[in-house]
């Protein structure tokens, strides 16, 4: 709880395969460790690094708690740079609070989040990608 991830990816390639060019990081994680566990995921599909979903009975101020995914998507445009290139995402989770960053620009936050705390886990639904380096940070 109370931390800032911050991970450095690229997508090596992108695959012309239907939503293969997908990945994200889940925060809060509760178990049991199932598909789709109750959590928050920074999303990592293509063109939509901004979205936060809530998954599998997560909720947040303005989105009840619901088995169903639900997604919350970006503020504005994308912000990630071309397949190939490097990107840095930020997630600051204080509190009942998720901010996410993409390239140093804030694209999403949630307030109210049922979940502080729990496991961390990184997902990919086949794209080929690559995690440069990835630093958790506590709070003061």
């Amino acid at each position: 709880h109370d931390y800032t991830l911050t991970y450095v990816w690229r997508f090596v390639k992108l695959d012309p395969t239907p939503k293969v060019n997908n990945t994200g990081i889940l925060i809060h994680i509760v178990p049991p460790d199932v598909v789709f566990p109750e959590c928050v995921q920074a999303q990592g599909l293509y063109q939509h690094q901004g979205d936060l979903i809530l998954e599998g009975g997560a909720g947040a101020d303005g989105y009840p708690a619901s088995k169903k995914n639900v997604t919350i998507p970006q503020v504005g445009p994308p912000n990630e740079n071309p397949a190939g290139e490097w990107n840095t995402n930020m997630v600051v989770c204080q509190g009942s609070s998720v901010k996410l960053s993409v390239n140093g620009k804030v694209m999403n936050q949630i307030t109210g989040c049922n979940l502080s705390s729990g496991y961390i886990g990184i997902q990919s639904e086949g794209g080929d990608i690559e995690i440069h380096k990835l630093t958790l940070v506590p709070l003061e």
